[in-house]
């Protein structure tokens, strides 16, 4: 049995894209409130770094929403246009970039309308809807984005004169000859030069044309029904070039009934907003404009939810074994609880595994199968999982780190001042501070959010958020100099000898190691003078 189970483990899907449809829609797993926020008729951004599963939710919304008859129109921005790379061509002034994008967006939502009006004629007047259509791509070329320029004209006049006079005196053919010679000329010119040149920084605006009015005709004929504008990977738009997207969707979409706006993005690599002057502002304000009251990082974290993670992982795991081809389920599991008691050797095996993931499903898909490879032919154990997650951490992670001197001194800093110092994997930071590089490490998933908006004994009224260390980062301290002292390796009686038991995240512990990035600028500072 646990070499079918193991072999299920390994040939789990590890991306939503490259899913079948039917399988997205097989696997997923709700948990708590997540579909009932997914599918509220409300435009929303949905956070999660990579991995949280972003696509997959989206595609399981578009799923149900066409089966309940609406108009799901799932657009990936990462495949969006040319593959020349002219979005983030620096060297092309940031209007025609930003035009380009609009209209490409504006092709591919026209596209897919298209297809759906032209699969249900019957439904529809051909000649009414098909016209509606063409309208919307006519409209698409008026979409422009423009910026304020000064124009200067410089005039110039300059005119000359000339006056001359001569004579001569000579012998020709034995004759005396005399000759008297006189030029006179005038000239003149004018000359006029027009320049434009953009005087201190430009402002842009767009320049919707017909685009909202063709929307509102489309939506027009169709009823009750709903368009779902599905936009997901919105974070690999770049971030200078976003406000004029999110822009687009504030002017002409946002105000029409028949339209509902789903934005998948990573929370630290998103700019929906420009602002102009006279308290104008180019794009949409969160919480005004659009809500974002979902984040897919928050929901799977363990030590937030324990039974709600379990719950989760149990279903994903046995979800998508049932949907594996080709292997004789005749004698395995019959339902989520049978399928872990039969895969893992003991109940807390399996909750350490759901710490190791960190609530990142891909991660937790990775990880299993690493654990499963390292299993083969026997229940997954405690070092099973630990040096999984060791691996998959130096694999996929610790390579993003070294790759960025300054992410990898600031990280070997926090391990310092948090693991040795504190002797935990947990530490606060102000919820309203933001620092480039813990950005670079929570999108990396180097660290995690355990926990937002919590106070501290030290400083009562303020407020923090709680990170923690990456499991398989904390994993892999052990035997080296980082190693958090007064803390040994576990010798349980499976032999795992060499990995540290990594510590449980208890707030009481930690509401006191309040990280100051301040000290660590003074401390980098000093270093390098």
């Amino acid at each position: 049995m646990a070499t079918l189970l193991n072999t299920a483990f390994m040939r789990l899907n590890k991306r939503a894209e490259t899913s079948e449809r039917a399988q997205l829609v097989a696997t997923f797993v709700d948990v708590g409130p997540l579909f009932t926020l997914l599918s509220n008729p409300n435009h929303q951004v949905i956070y999660g770094r990579r991995g949280t599963g972003k696509t997959h939710a989206l595609l399981y919304l578009s799923d149900i929403k066409e089966t309940k008859g609406d108009i799901p129109v799932y657009i990936d921005m990462r495949t969006i246009g040319s593959s020349g790379g002219i979005y983030s061509d620096a060297s092309i002034p940031t209007h025609e970039r930003a035009t380009r994008l609009l209209q490409d967006v504006l092709i591919s939502f026209h596209n897919s309308l298209r297809d759906y009006f032209s699969n249900n004629l019957r439904s529809y007047d051909p000649a009414i809807a098909l016209t509606l259509v063409d309208e919307l791509s006519s409209a698409i070329t008026e979409v422009a984005v423009v910026g304020n320029t000064t124009i200067e004209t410089n005039t110039s006049n300059s005119r000359e004169r000339t006056n001359s006079a001569g004579a001569t005196l000579g012998v020709k053919d034995g004759k005396l000859e005399f000759a008297l010679e006189g030029k006179k000329g005038a000239s003149s010119s004018d000359k006029q030069e027009r320049k434009i040149s953009e005087s201190g920084v430009t402002q842009h605006r767009v320049h919707f044309g017909r685009i909202s009015n063709a929307l509102r005709e489309l939506i027009g004929i169709l009823g009750k029904k709903r368009i779902w504008l599905l936009l997901d990977e919105w974070s690999s738009v770049p971030i200078e070039l976003q406000p004029f997207l999110a822009d687009l969707l504030r002017r002409s979409i946002f105000p029409l009934a028949g339209f509902v706006v789903k934005i998948a993005a990573i929370e630290q690599r998103s700019h929906f907003i420009a602002r102009l002057h006279h308290n104008d502002y180019l794009g949409f304000e969160l919480g005004a404009d659009i809500s974002a009251d979902l984040n897919l990082d928050d929901f799977m974290v363990f030590e937030n939810n324990t039974q709600a993670a379990r719950t989760f992982f149990k279903e994903l795991f046995y979800k998508h074994y049932l949907e594996i081809e080709d292997l004789d389920k005749s004698t395995g599991p019959k339902s989520s609880d049978e399928f872990i008691q039969q895969a893992f050797t003991q109940s807390n095996v399996f909750d350490e595994f759901i710490r190791s993931a960190e609530g990142v499903p891909r991660d937790a898909i990775n990880i299993i199968g690493l654990a499963a490879q390292r299993a083969l032919n026997d229940l997954i154990s405690m070092n099973h999982v630990r040096q999984a997650a060791l691996k998959w951490y130096q694999q996929d992670k610790e390579s993003l780190v070294r790759s960025n001197d300054d992410a990898h001194d600031l990280l070997h800093w926090v391990i310092n001042e948090v693991i040795k110092e504190r002797k935990a994997r947990a530490f606060l930071l102000g919820t309203n501070t933001r620092h480039d590089l813990i950005d670079y490490l929570f999108d990396a998933r180097i660290i995690h959010i355990l926990k937002r908006n919590v106070s501290a004994h030290d400083q009562p009224g303020s407020r923090f958020d709680v990170y923690k260390l990456d499991y398989g980062c904390y994993v892999d301290l052990i035997n080296t100099t980082r190693a958090p002292q007064g803390l040994l390796p576990s010798e349980d009686d499976e032999g795992s000898v060499g990995f540290i038991d990594v510590p449980p995240d208890d707030y009481r512990s930690i509401r006191r190691a309040i990280l100051n990035l301040t000290a660590y600028e003074k401390e980098k500072k000093h270093t390098h003078s």
